[in-house]
Order: structure tokens, then C-alpha cells, then sequence
């Protein structure tokens, strides 16, 4: 497949990624909850090797080990397609964001590098190479939507809109939003994200109501079938329930936790 047939528009989520302390137990709750099989693979930078969740024959998400010695919380990272790396990634440090690690090739099949936005969020930024993106068009166990959770939009809309060229607007019932944080414009309520002429993801600025035991951080939405049923299975496997399953504009969701803490949600999808 070449990259002209697998490129992405600039800001759109096209891979996420996982680093857990017992990757082998993160791929056991993984698979119990979503139905994931995994291949081997080398990780970026050789950061050690990482496991592809796969789906349906098509590989949806990343999990491999968190280095020795990195002091960090548990987390799903969404990476943001660029056309160049490099550039993005002067782009992060000009506008007041940092690069943590890369930019790199991984595997010769794609050049990548991990960041962080002005408010501390952490994404990776993905140059298409000759591996597809992530499956993310939508099904049971695939990941269909990407939402910043932070305090003021207006510390990061900006950012991305300069490193990505994404383009921000009112929900208008198009994002799967929790409903966690007060309404508002500009500071806070919730915003959608469009790269190109697609809605990609959104933005949610949750003021006072940000959670204590974390800060600014992308949330990663999995589609199910059943919400409820998830949310159930999720504490069977030593996860936890961090808001409970609530309609939404778009479908019944949930936000969870696996066993190590990473966060992500689960959406049953409307229509």
C-alpha cells in the first residue's frame, strides 16, 4: 500500500498506543474486553518490542512496555498524522508545546515523535510511511473518536490549530460528549476538531471540574455494543468505573480505567 493511499489529513488521530508495566496482562484485559489478538513488532526508536492489536484482520492499537525507570501515569496515546514530522515537531516547540522523544523512524515503515501541548496533554505526531493507519472507520472494538480533556480550551486550541492546521467549532451534538465539564464558549464547554473537512475528534474544557488525579490528557472512545455490559466486565478484570454509563447525543457512554489506571471510554454508537 503506498503512503499516497494511506495518507491521513494533518491532525488526524491515525494510530494510538499504549506503554504498560505488565504489558502481557494489559493485552490479556484487552483482549477479554474488545476481542484484540496481537502480533509482534518492533517499537519506535527501538523503545523494545510492542504488540499490534489487530481486529478483523486489521490492526487497531499499539501496547508495549513502558521503559525502565519512566516515572509517568498510565496512558493512551493518539497520534496525529503530519506530513512531515520534523516540521510538526518544531512547529510543538514554537508554539510553546514540548518533544519528549523523536522525531524517529520506527521501523523504516514511519517517522514519528512524542509531544506534549502547552497544557501538558502528550500525543505522538505520525508521518505515514509504508504501514496503513490504525482502523478507525467504526465497529465494535475499534476506536472512533479522540477528545482532549483540559481545563481552558482557549490554552490549546491555538496550538493545534498552528501545528496541525486543525480547525476548531461548536459541538452542534456531533461529539460524544460526557457532559463532565460546565457549559460555556471559549474557555470551557466542548468544542469539535475538523482536519480537512472532517470532524476528527473534539476538545473539552472542563474548568473547576478536571480530574484531581490528572491533568490535561487525550481520552481515547471505543465502540461497543453494550456500554453497560463493558463497564461490568471492565471491574471483573481488576479495571474501574470512572463515570458510569450516560446517554449522550451520540450513544450510551462510560469512562473506565485498566488495571493500571490508563483511562479511555467506551461508546455504544447511535444510528
Amino acid at each position: 500500500m503506498t503512503e499516497a493511499a494511506t495518507r491521513c489529513a494533518p491532525g488526524t488521530p491515525c494510530w494510538v498506543s499504549l506503554l504498560a508495566e505488565d504489558p502481557a496482562a494489559s493485552q490479556e484485559f484487552y483482549h477479554e474486553l474488545f476481542g484484540w489478538e496481537y502480533r509482534p513488532g518492533p517499537g519506535p526508536g527501538g523503545a523494545g518490542p510492542h504488540a499490534r492489536a489487530v481486529l478483523g484482520g486489521r490492526e487497531v492499537a499499539c501496547i508495549g512496555q513502558m521503559p525502565p525507570g519512566r516515572q509517568c501515569q498510565a496512558a493512551w496515546l493518539p497520534y496525529l498524522a503530519a506530513d512531515d514530522t520534523d516540521a510538526a515537531a518544531d512547529l510543538v516547540r514554537m508554539c510553546g508545546g514540548t518533544v519528549g522523544v523523536g522525531p524517529l523512524d520506527m521501523d523504516g515503515t514511519m517517522r514519528v515523535a512524542i509531544a506534549a501541548d502547552p497544557a501538558g496533554a502528550s500525543f505522538g505526531i505520525r508521518q505515514a510511511g509504508t504501514r496503513p493507519a490504525a482502523h478507525m472507520d467504526g465497529g465494535p472494538g475499534t476506536v472512533v473518536w479522540n477528545e482532549l480533556i483540559t481545563r481552558r480550551t482557549s490554552a490549546v486550541e491555538k496550538f493545534y490549530r498552528t501545528v496541525f492546521g486543525l480547525e476548531t467549532g461548536p459541538a452542534e451534538g456531533t461529539a460524544p460528549a460526557s457532559g463532565e465539564g460546565p457549559e460555556g464558549d471559549g474557555e470551557f464547554g466542548y468544542l469539535t476538531v475538523t482536519a480537512g473537512d472532517r470532524v476528527v475528534g473534539g476538545i473539552n474544557g472542563m474548568g473547576a471540574s478536571m480530574p484531581r488525579d490528572r491533568g490535561s490528557h487525550w481520552l481515547m472512545y471505543v465502540e461497543v455494543e453494550d456500554t453497560d455490559a463493558v463497564a461490568r466486565r471492565v471491574t471483573e478484570l481488576g479495571g474501574r468505573v470512572l463515570t458510569a454509563p450516560q446517554d449522550s447525543p451520540r450513544g450510551r457512554l462510560a469512562r473506565l480505567a485498566d488495571r493500571e489506571g490508563a483511562p479511555f471510554a467506551v461508546i455504544r454508537r447511535e444510528g
